[in-house]
């Protein structure tokens, strides 16, 4: 019998198959539509408003279709977008002249006003990643081609962080129901968004880039890993990421499709809400992650897609140190439980979002039964996406697992915007290690911020401010159809350089 979530999916194949059949048919024959890909995200975008949902991937992934940043990462290096250059006039001055000729979607033409203005919307809302400007004094449109940024002390991390601040048109922007069908500078177009059910793009024939050689571009939302798989066997879908360790070995004997793993920014960790009893004592931290047999368990479950974390970030990210893990040793976690006051364990719940990472519910399982044996019981909390993130954001949890992407790739992104005291994202406040990652924030020197990392994540696993699974790799699939894919670390493929062919 199927389950509603089965069918749901099921449906969903049958629709897309409905629809979809032009896009497998070989170029140049009658009614084919060779340059419509369709790509089914892991987790779909619950809105496109990415100054109010900036920390969001899915949310990121599908705004850089549409609108751009000032500059982005490629290669490991900050690269020109929408900015073609920039200078330091003095180490709290920085000047961006902006490339000409650039004209929104509508025709407007883009402007440094335009920057400031979503620049502004972004810091109103006060979204998660408000923290990473905390020293911004001023950000200004100097002329129509010039922004002129100031800030209150040297800010090394000025240039990451905006590689994540997307643009758009001054006057609208910030107009209700602007994120409906978003304007932007970017190759694609929005024809129709519906939350979590599907995104379609069509090119944009104007892009100062060059307009993309695909028509149609298509976010569908499959909400189980079979059905996604299933599409992208049947051609009813082109590209896949995020797939599950033990569902690689049947997409890589799939005839017809192509497999590849990359380095990543993306890592699971399982935090602890240091408001609620008795996580705000640090030995019952402690004492859970000793009872966890993490080197088993990573390797049990993702093989060679996943190592044990040795920092509270992917060791991919810039930045980010090499600890010692945790070993597992269920006798310190009695212990260090008893000496807390709780001889006979205690009981608790962990919340994760549905499809929230690989193998993600079988992670929780095997934490859940580590932790059973210390007298630990675990209540757990699978959630639909919408309703996880409302419950996480409000702190309406005991214990949190979920993967995280250190979306700009560097080591502050993560660090200095969710472990601040400022932050609050977690009950945890320490101001020895707000002084680390603010000086780490403030240097441009690589070394010197490499060791104030390292003394800021050994701070954080001393703490015990969360356990810190597994570091992951990407991993993705798409049809031979498809060519210049290319599976970033962030995670976020752009797809204005990708084309497809017959089927």
């Amino acid at each position: 019998m199927l389950t509603k979530r089965k069918l749901v999916a099921s449906l969903a194949a049958l629709t897309l198959l409905a629809t979809g059949l032009s896009a497998c048919s070989p170029a140049g024959e009658p009614g084919s539509d060779d340059q419509v890909l369709r790509y089914a995200p892991a987790m779909f975008p619950v809105s496109l408003d990415t100054h109010k949902y900036a920390g969001e991937e899915a949310v990121q992934t599908t705004i850089q279709q549409i609108m751009e940043p000032l500059v982005r990462v490629d290669d490991g290096k900050i690269v020109p977008v929408l900015a073609e250059s920039w200078q330091n006039l003095d180490p709290n001055t920085w000047v961006f002249k902006l490339r000409s000729g650039v004209k929104f979607s509508d025709g407007t033409p883009f402007t440094a006003k335009d920057v400031v203005a979503s620049y502004q919307r972004h810091q109103k809302l006060d979204g998660p990643l408000v923290p990473l400007y905390a020293s911004v004094k001023s950000f200004e449109a100097t002329d129509d081609a010039t922004v002129t940024v100031k800030t209150a002390k040297p800010l090394g991390t000025l240039l990451s962080s905006l590689t994540l601040l997307f643009i758009g048109p001054a006057g609208k922007v910030d107009s209700e129901g602007f994120f409906s069908k978003p304007i932007g500078t970017g190759p694609f177009t929005v024809t129709a968004f519906l939350p979590d059910e599907r995104l379609e793009l069509a090119a944009n024939p104007e892009y100062w880039d060059g307009a993309p050689q695909l028509d149609k571009l298509e976010f569908v939302s499959i909400p189980e890993v079979a059905g996604r798989i299933t599409g992208l066997e049947n051609g009813e879908v082109d590209v896949l990421t995020q797939i599950p360790p033990d569902q690689v070995p049947g997409v890589k004997d799939s005839e017809g499709i192509t497999y590849a793993t990359t380095p990543s920014w993306t890592y699971y960790f399982n935090w602890f809400n240091h408001n609620r009893k008795p996580f705000d004592d640090k030995r019952v931290r402690q004492a859970l992650w000793y009872a966890l047999n993490l080197e088993g368990t990573v390797k049990d479950l993702f093989g060679d897609l996943a190592a044990v974390a040795q920092a509270p970030l992917a060791q991919d990210v810039i930045g980010a140190p090499k600890l010692t893990p945790y070993r597992h040793d269920p006798a310190k976690a009695k212990q260090l439980l008893a000496e807390a006051g709780y001889p006979n364990g205690f009981s608790t719940s962990m919340q994760w979002p549905l499809e929230g990472g690989p193998n993600i519910r079988a992670l929780a399982q095997a934490m859940i039964s580590d932790w059973a044996k210390i007298g630990v019981k675990v209540q757990p909390l699978e959630k639909e996406r919408a309703q996880w993130l409302e419950d996480f954001g409000k702190l309406n949890w005991d214990m949190n697992l979920q993967t995280n992407v250190t979306g700009t790739g560097d080591a502050d992104y993560t660090l200095a915007r969710l472990y601040l005291c400022a932050a609050k994202r977690n009950g945890y406040c320490n101001p020895a290690l707000d002084k680390l990652l603010l000086d780490a924030r403030a240097t441009i020197d690589p070394a010197e911020r490499s060791k104030l990392y390292t003394q800021a994540g050994q701070i954080l696993f001393d703490d015990a401010v969360g356990v810190f699974p597994a570091d992951l790799a990407s991993n993705s699939a798409h049809r031979n159809r498809v060519q210049n894919f290319v599976m970033p670390p962030s995670g976020r493929p752009l797809f204005s350089k990708v084309t497809v062919s017959g089927s």
